[in-house]
C-alpha cells in the first residue's frame, strides 16, 4: 500500500480550526493572536507566504508589494507538500485573524439550480406559501421596488416578496428552464425571463427587493410590513435545508424573525435606506459571509472567485492549475461581455492572478486561451468528471460573474456568461426535467419567441 503523502495545508488548517475552537481564544490579546497565526504560516517554493484565517479561508502573501490576498491554496499535491514554516514570518494583520465565528459559518453549495433541481419538497412548501399570499386583502400593497418592472402592476406585494426571497437566498440564479420553482409565478410575469430554452440566467436580486416594499408599508400600514417580513421569513425558513439558498436564508431569518417577536424594532428607521441598515446590523458575525453582496461588491467578488477556483480543482488532474484556469476563465467572459472594464478588476486579485488575467487577455495567441469555450463547449480538459462538480462549477462561474458585473456596474448578459454558458452542455443529459403531463410543469410561458 502506498504511504499517504502528508499536507501540509490540510495539517495547518486543522491546528488552525481546534485553535480558534477553544474557549479561550476569544479572550487572548489580538497581538498573541497575530503571534500564534504567525507560528502557522506556509512558504510554498515560489516564495508566497499562506495564512489561514478570516473567513475560515487562505490568504496569500505577495513579496512583490507585501500585501495579504484572499487566495484560493495550491490544488498541485507536489506543491502543497514542498510548503514549509517561513523565517522570518510576515506580519499577520488584525483584520485577517480567525474567529470562533467564522469557523461556525456553513457555506452551503455553489452548484446551481440545473442538473440538480429544487427538491420536490421545498418547491411545494413554497407553492403553499404562494398561494396564500394572493388571499385577497384591502390593505395588501401592489409590488413596488426593484421588482417592479418584473411583475404586472396588480401583483400583489405578497407575491413579489416570495419570489424575491428566493432570489435573494440562491447562491447563483441559474436555473433549469423548467424548474417548477419559477413556472408556478409564470401567471404573475410581465415579460419572459432571461435565458435561453435550457437554462434561465436570472440578475442578481439586491437586499432592497425585499426591503423597499415593507419600508413602505412601515410608513402608513405596520401590519402590512410586518405580514411582508413574516412572508420573507417563512420563505427563507422553507429554503434553509436546501445548501444552494442555505447561507443567506439563515441571514435573511436573524434579519426578519426579531420582528415577530419585537414589530418595533425598526421604528426609528426613516426610509428604505435605514431600514436596510438595520436588518443588516441584525446579520450575525457568523453569518456576515453570507451578506457580503449587499455590503462590499469587492470583497463579494474575490470570495466568489476563490469558490471559481476551488470549482475547478478537478483541473489538476490533468496537471492544470485552477487557479490559472478560474484567471482565464474570467478573461473569457470579461473580454466577451465588457472588455472596457478589464482594468477595474486588478486591486481585487492577487499579482499571480491579476498577472495570469492579464496576459490572457493581452495575448491573443497566449496558451491559457485554450480554456476558452469554442463554439458554446469547453476544451475536453475542463469537462468535469461527474454532475454534482459540473453543478458546482456551473454555479460558481455565473456567481462570479454576477459579481464583478455588481462590482463594475456592468449589467448581466441576458444569455449568461460564456464559460458558464458552455457548461451547461456537460449537464443537458441529466437535467432533472419534470414529469410530462404534471400540471404547472412546462416552461412555454417563458421561452422566447
Amino acid at each position: 500500500m502506498a504511504a499517504v503523502q502528508w499536507d501540509p495545508f490540510d495539517a495547518i488548517e486543522q491546528d488552525v480550526r481546534t485553535m480558534v475552537a477553544d474557549p479561550r481564544w476569544s479572550a487572548v490579546p489580538a497581538h498573541t493572536q497575530a503571534q500564534a497565526m504567525a507560528a502557522r504560516l506556509l512558504r510554498t517554493p515560489d516564495g508566497a507566504c499562506w495564512l489561514f484565517g478570516a473567513h475560515a479561508r487562505w490568504y496569500r502573501h505577495e513579496p512583490s508589494d507585501g500585501e495579504w490576498h484572499l487566495s484560493a491554496p495550491p490544488a498541485d499535491q507536489t506543491v502543497r507538500s514542498a510548503a514549509h514554516a517561513p523565517h522570518p514570518a510576515p506580519a499577520v494583520p488584525e483584520p485577517l485573524l480567525a474567529s470562533s465565528a467564522d469557523f461556525s459559518f456553513d457555506r452551503g453549495s455553489t452548484q446551481a439550480f440545473v442538473g440538480p433541481d429544487v427538491p420536490h419538497r421545498i418547491v411545494e412548501q413554497v407553492r403553499t406559501l404562494l398561494d396564500a399570499s394572493q388571499v385577497s386583502r384591502a390593505d395588501t400593497p401592489y409590488v413596488t421596488g426593484p421588482l417592479r418592472a418584473l411583475f404586472y402592476a396588480d401583483v400583489p406585494a405578497t407575491v413579489a416578496m416570495v419570489w424575491g426571497t428566493i432570489m435573494w437566498c440562491a447562491y447563483a440564479p441559474a436555473f433549469d428552464g423548467n424548474e417548477v420553482l419559477l413556472s408556478m409565478f409564470g401567471e404573475f410575469l410581465s415579460r419572459p425571463l432571461p435565458g435561453d430554452d435550457w437554462v434561465r440566467w436570472l440578475p442578481p436580486t439586491p437586499l432592497e427587493a425585499l426591503v423597499e416594499p415593507y419600508a413602505e408599508s412601515h410608513g402608513g400600514a405596520q401590519g402590512t410590513a410586518l405580514r411582508l417580513a413574516a412572508l420573507a421569513g417563512d420563505t427563507a425558513r422553507v429554503l434553509l435545508p436546501d445548501p444552494r439558498f442555505g447561507p443567506r436564508a439563515a441571514a435573511l431569518l436573524a434579519m426578519v424573525e426579531p420582528l415577530r417577536a419585537r414589530p418595533w424594532l425598526d421604528h426609528a428607521a426613516r426610509d428604505a435606506v435605514t431600514v436596510r441598515q438595520a436588518w443588516l446590523a441584525r446579520c450575525p458575525d457568523e453569518l456576515r459571509g453570507a451578506v457580503l453582496a449587499d455590503t462590499s461588491a469587492g470583497e463579494h467578488f474575490r470570495h466568489t472567485l476563490y469558490d471559481l477556483v476551488r470549482a475547478l480543482e478537478f483541473v489538476s488532474a490533468h496537471g492544470a492549475d485552477p487557479r490559472a484556469v478560474a484567471a482565464s476563465l474570467l478573461a473569457a467572459d470579461v473580454h466577451a461581455v465588457a472588455p472596457g472594464v478589464a482594468a477595474r478588476l486588478y486591486p481585487w486579485m492577487d499579482a499571480e492572478l491579476r498577472q495570469t488575467y492579464y496576459v490572457t487577455l493581452a495575448e491573443p495567441r497566449h496558451p491559457l486561451r485554450g480554456c476558452w469555450p469554442r463554439e458554446g463547449e469547453p476544451p475536453a480538459a475542463l469537462r468535469p468528471p461527474d454532475r454534482g462538480s459540473a453543478a458546482a462549477l456551473l454555479g460558481a462561474g455565473y456567481a462570479t460573474g454576477l459579481a464583478w458585473c455588481r462590482l463594475t456596474g456592468t449589467p448581466p448578459p441576458p444569455r449568461g456568461f460564456p464559460t458558464s454558458a458552455a457548461t451547461v452542455s456537460c449537464l443537458i443529459d441529466e437535467r432533472d426535467d419534470p414529469t410530462p403531463g404534471v400540471p404547472g410543469t412546462s416552461a412555454e410561458w417563458i421561452r422566447h419567441t
